[in-house]
């Protein structure tokens, strides 16, 4: 009624009695503008931080058990004598591991000032913890970024990938790991925790210890422009819609479990558990929850951006909205669904 008593220039301005185009774009705004924040966001941290310079070189030492005899600015032209393959090349990369004898130290072939030298430096994948993992067991025990882990079960490890097969043997039970942290070394007891890691084929469960590694220095960054930071961050933005469909699918098919979802409090742990890893940690989480929050709005489930558009879709095809009741029992269908 109100409406009807409005002008025509008013009920302009309202949803009901705006243009049909002019109501799918307003909706429509919400979900665009989460992509465009995660954009944005993806961008800048890849504007300031840069990317890994191709070819590869050292641009900071991390603190390692072992010294290790590389330096700032050295370019890796081989490891063990294999030559280290450009970025783009990923089976290159995984050749190379494989070849790579499995010792705490291992022979580099470097460029350094123009010369061809060999020095001796840590393996190059060591299980080195770089990044925890929010709500994961290894968060739960204690561990730090930058702790190195030199044993499990009393047995040495050298290797991230020997770490990886030891926790997902380990099926849920207690592990005791030997820990380096600045000089000194500790002891962790804790049990893995089943997550879902992505494969060629979607998504699978794995006991996991949960902690991401990298090598034993920085790689050296090349800065990115504007628009190149931009491409990428909405590649990066892209991958996180692509991974969550996978995930999404995965436990539908049930390869993986639906304890992989988490309501408001999980994203608040996991918020909470990025930042205290650092600033940029919890800027990227930022992005990721835009993603993730722009793709869910819109499934078409009444309540949902998406199922208004489903709304403005039928209107559109058959010139009328759908009537009150039918919206009234949708939405209510819609409000369990999420709520469920």
């Amino acid at each position: 009624e109100a409406v009807r008593e409005m002008t025509p220039e008013e009920r302009r301005r309202t949803m009901p009695g705006a243009p049909l185009w002019a109501r799918a774009a307003t909706v429509a705004a919400g979900p665009i503008f989460n992509f465009a924040l995660s954009i944005a966001v993806f961008a800048a941290v890849i504007f300031a931080n840069g990317e890994d310079a191709d070819p590869l070189a050292v641009g900071a030492l991390r603190e390692m058990p072992l010294v290790q005899e590389l330096q700032i600015g050295d370019e890796l032209l081989a490891i063990d004598g294999i030559a280290v393959p450009s970025f783009g090349d990923g089976v290159g990369f995984s050749a190379l591991e494989e070849q790579i004898t499995k010792s705490a130290q291992v022979n580099y072939t470097v460029g350094r000032e123009g010369a061809k030298l060999d020095v001796t430096g840590p393996y190059p994948y060591p299980a080195l913890v770089t990044n925890v993992v929010p709500q994961s067991a290894a968060l739960k025990a204690g561990l730090q970024i930058g702790d190195v882990i030199t044993a499990i079960d009393g047995e040495e490890i050298v290797t991230f990938f020997q770490l990886q097969r030891r926790a997902i043997a380990s099926e849920g039970r207690e592990l005791a790991l030997k820990v380096w942290r600045d000089g000194e070394v500790l002891d962790f007891t804790f049990a893995t925790k089943l997550g879902a890691v992505p494969t060629d084929n979607g998504m699978e469960e794995r006991w996991l210890i949960g902690m991401g590694g990298d090598g034993p220095f920085i790689p050296a960054v090349r800065s990115l422009g504007v628009f190149e930071s931009i491409k990428v961050g909405a590649q990066r933005t892209s991958d996180v819609i692509t991974g969550s469909f996978s995930g999404l699918y995965s436990m539908v098919v049930g390869d993986i479990g639906t304890c992989n979802l988490s309501g408001p409090v999980g994203i608040a742990r996991a918020s909470g558990a990025a930042a205290s890893q650092g600033i940029s940690n919890f800027i990227w989480l930022i992005a990721v929850i835009s993603t993730a929050v722009g793709m869910l709005n819109l499934f078409p489930i009444p309540v949902l951006d998406g199922g208004h558009l489903v709304f403005h879709a039928y209107e559109a095809v058959t010139g009328k909205p759908p009537s009150d009741g039918a919206l009234r029992i949708l939405m209510g269908a819609g409000l369990v669904m999420i709520l469920s």
